[in-house]
């Protein structure tokens, strides 16, 4: 090679260096401090004769967004997974939150342990768990209206980009509306819009096989337990919840086992007397992993899909915790 050669290589190889250098993707790194605006407020659908409770959470950024969806458990409300989303929206996610009338707390409040247990029991039962499928469906069709006509949202959307979650009966939800097969009734209740899901605390119908149920899920899902994972009512087993990931086609598909993690250790609502105080790292992990999943699957971010599908997740979890892929 002649030296005039040679001095057009090294500069260019000096150019290139720091690109081939560069630090692969940390979604561990917390995002910015704060978030945008937090509107709650209600939305009634004519046709159901229903009004549900909700809480837009906005990111500071005003271009177009993705858009989460969270379901809370039986017995729960818009507070009670607060952590997760105020870190949602802190990542650049619109993060919408869906209160369930008759299977929320509504159902216990002002009532004592004994009759509270009775009705959240009671409320755990075909007819809520449809009309929650059905809030979801209708609450999609409502963020396509406030995206174009109201002035708080307005363009802050991105609709094409849309993730489900959600905790417990929430989780029960998500599933419902994001692939599963329900007995019966096809998957005619799952919605198309939605393009990732996250199941915090899943479980299997009891009525038909694991198999068929998620054979037809064609969506991105990450599931979330813990080995002491058991739903003070409903009674769903650890067995239950760790039967939906070996029942799912592959092709972006996680699933997280928390040790330790009992089922209160997806929220942040308060514990009852006597039971044990939460792992404080599981909330960390939660956190990261699920948001990773977002930027890989909602933003299309292919450096933390990398660090997803590699051996990022287990750089951050405890060596007793559970973490596949497939």
């Amino acid at each position: 090679m002649s030296g005039h050669i040679r001095q057009l290589v090294l500069p260019l190889a000096l150019l290139f260096a720091p690109m081939a250098c560069a630090s692969p993707a940390d979604p561990s790194q917390p995002p910015p401090a704060a978030h945008g605006a937090t509107e709650t407020f209600a939305l009634t659908d004519a046709e159901r004769a229903r009004t549900l409770p909700v809480r837009i959470v906005l990111p500071e950024t005003t271009a177009p967004a993705p858009v989460v969806i969270y379901s809370h458990g039986l017995g729960g409300n818009l507070d009670v997974a607060g952590y997760l989303v105020d870190y949602w929206a802190r990542s650049g996610y619109v993060v919408v939150v869906i209160q369930h009338p008759g299977s929320d707390d509504s159902v216990w409040e002002g009532k004592g342990p004994g009759a509270a247990m009775k009705a959240l029991k009671q409320a755990a039962n075909a007819e809520n768990y449809v009309a929650r499928l059905e809030d979801v469906h209708f609450v999609l069709d409502q963020l396509e209206r406030l995206n174009r006509d109201d002035p708080r949202f307005a363009g802050r959307m991105d609709l094409s980009h849309i993730g489900m979650s959600g905790h417990s009966f929430g989780a029960r939800t998500t599933e419902g509306v994001s692939g599963q097969s329900l007995p019966h009734a096809g998957t005619r209740f799952t919605d198309p819009r939605i393009d990732a899901a996250i199941m915090f605390s899943p479980s299997v119908s009891k009525t038909s096989d694991p198999e068929e149920q998620f054979a037809e899920v064609s969506i991105p899902w990450m599931l979330m337990t813990g080995t002491e994972d058991i739903a003070p009512v409903g009674g769903e087993t650890l067995e239950d919840r760790l039967a939906v990931y070996p029942a799912l086609p592959p092709g972006g598909k996680y699933e997280l086992v928390l040790y330790g993690a009992q089922h209160s250790a997806f929220t942040d609502r308060k514990l009852r007397p006597g039971q044990p105080q939460r792992n404080p790292a599981h909330h960390p992990d939660i956190e990261v992993l699920s948001t990773a999943f977002w930027d890989a699957y909602l933003k299309g971010d292919a450096d933390t899909k990398a660090w997803l599908d590699g051996p990022g997740p287990k750089s951050i979890l405890d060596p007793k915790d559970e973490w596949e892929r497939k």
